[in-house]
Order: C-alpha cells, then structure tokens, then sequence
C-alpha cells in the first residue's frame, strides 16, 4: 500500500487558503508577505520531491499549479512525475501537455485504489476540499505541516467540521525555525 501524504502550508489558525498570492482572497500571499524567509524552513519542500513518487491534487490547485511550476526550477523533480487529479468537472482537454503523465480520478474510491498500487509515496499539495475529504474517509497517512506563526481568521481550513471519532495522530518530525515557522510531521494512527 502506498503512503499518501498531505503536505500543507497552514497558519496558527488551520488556514490554508491563497498561500502564494492567488487572488480572490484578502490575505493572499500570507507565506512570505509577514514571514521572514528561511531556507531550512521549506528545507521539508525539497525532501518531499525527492521521496514522492506521484503527486496527488485537487482540480483547483491543479489549474494553480500546471500553470507555474512545470517550468520552475524549483519543481522540477515533479515534472516528470505523475500526477493525478481528483475531479468530477475536469476533462482531457483541460489537462496540460507540458508536465508529464496525469490521469483523472473521479472519486475517492478511485484514490483508495491508486493507494492500493505498488509504488512509493504519494504527496498532495493545497487541495483545501480534497485534503478535507480524504481527512474524513481516512484515507491521509502522514500530514506534513509548515505552521505559521499568523492568525488568518476566515478562509479555506485544513480540517473539515464534521462531527466524528476522534483520529491519532503521532508525532514524528518536528523542529521550529527562528522565523516562527513550526515543522510538525505526524503518522496518523490506525
């Protein structure tokens, strides 16, 4: 079974909304407009294009990032790697050519079963609703968290609300940067 991870820039508050500037929300950018930049603080970022094997999105943060990051350095150890994007609107002809495989899943049967296929990990990058969605049909093992130290207030939370059992998590891999910036990495306990 393969590992799907959760990889997330989130404030104190469980915001995740507009992280890099996107527009339409009022504190866009949050990452690096009130945070002095670290690098050992996304030190985490390059580890995980180096152990990721497929990279899992929703179709949101797809268009997001199919637009950008096939031609950045920065990312280029994704660009050959496949990718799959979770949607019910979503068609072949909204894919684009320039960043490797991607197939479309249709639902979060068709994630457990790609989590069922041999390979290595899976990392899922923004994807507010889906990374809810998943959350909630257990289907994340692993959360990589860069917290930071802002309260956002309203906007698109990590977490859903739903009412359910409680989910361990266990701590693996933490470390805070002078920055504020807390790296919290946790297994989730089945």
């Amino acid at each position: 079974m393969r590992t799907l991870i959760s990889s997330a820039f989130v404030s104190l508050d469980g915001v995740v909304e507009a992280p890099g500037g996107e527009e339409g929300y009022r504190n866009a950018g949050w990452t690096f407009k009130d945070v002095e930049f670290l690098p050992e603080a996304f030190a985490l970022k390059g580890a995980e294009q180096e152990q990721a094997t497929a990279m899992l999105l929703g179709r949101t943060s797809y268009e997001a990032f199919s637009g950008v990051w096939p031609d950045m350095a920065d990312f280029a150890d994704y660009k050959a790697m496949p990718k799959y994007v979770v949607s019910t609107t979503l068609t072949e002809d909204g894919l684009v050519d320039n960043w490797g495989d991607t197939t479309i899943l249709r639902s979060l049967d068709e994630v457990a079963a790609l989590k069922e296929t041999e390979g290595g990990p899976i990392i899922m990058h923004g994807s507010a609703s889906l990374n809810r969605a998943l959350s909630d049909a257990g289907l994340i093992d692993r959360y990589h968290l860069l917290v930071f130290p802002l309260l956002l207030g309203a906007g698109k939370r990590l977490f859903s609300t739903t009412d359910k059992d409680a989910q361990k998590l266990k701590l693996v891999e933490h470390e805070a940067y002078a920055n504020g910036i807390q790296k919290n990495v946790f297994d989730v306990v089945r």
